[in-house]
């Protein structure tokens, strides 16, 4: 019975998950580390910020790739604040999900945990950015 109601909520659940994984495949095909990091360089400043916190709140990654392309990025020259922009949004906010969260949960409840984790991130980090 267990495995019944497991594949039941699999099933239900498997075409959101294609579409956020062919989403999340069209991008990194589009938008390769290199120019990530250019957009998010530790010369780029508050847009460089910006633009972290948008990408990471937009795009769906795993989180065992997460943190390797964290330092990859570091490594091509992104900056410390823009790679916490980047990888915290990554973690917490999910604009992609957000229909599957408001389908499981309620929209005030999805819409409100999404900017209360973007309000932590920016949080993070500015305090990132204040200690590097």
């Amino acid at each position: 019975m267990a495995l019944r109601k497991a594949w039941k909520s699999f099933s239900s659940l498997l075409p959101e998950v294609l579409s956020i994984m062919m989403f999340v495949g069209i991008s990194l095909a589009i938008l390769s580390p290199e120019t990530i990091s250019r957009l998010i360089g530790s010369d780029s400043g508050p847009f460089g910020v910006a633009v972290a916190l948008v990408a990471g709140s937009v795009t769906l990654i795993p989180s065992f790739v997460t943190f390797p392309l964290g330092a990859a990025l570091l490594k091509d020259g992104a900056g410390y604040a823009q790679i916490a922009a980047f990888v915290s949004t990554l973690m917490a906010v999910g604009i992609v999900t957000l229909p599957v969260e408001i389908k499981y949960f309620n929209w005030y409840t999805a819409v409100l945990r999404n900017i209360s984790a973007l309000f932590v991130s920016i949080i993070f980090t500015i305090v990132i950015w204040r200690l590097m």
